[in-house]
């Protein structure tokens, strides 16, 4: 997932995919617990991908307030 797919995404689309990649976040870090992960790689891209929304998110609602 690319900033620039991103930026092209309305607010509440947005929200929606940030909630679903926390809820994939969770059954990864429950896997972990359980020694059921089979790629740990699913951890690291999982939260940069959830850094990378919530950084266009920020980016959408500062430019609204300007």
């Amino acid at each position: 997932m690319k900033a620039n797919e991103l930026r092209k995404s309305s607010l509440d689309e947005l929200q929606k995919q940030l909630m679903e990649l926390l809820r994939e976040q969770f059954n990864l870090r429950m896997q972990r617990g359980t020694g059921q992960l089979s790629k740990p790689s699913q951890m690291k891209t999982g939260r940069r991908d959830i850094a990378r929304i919530k950084t266009v998110m920020a980016e959408l609602t500062k430019g609204a307030k300007s």
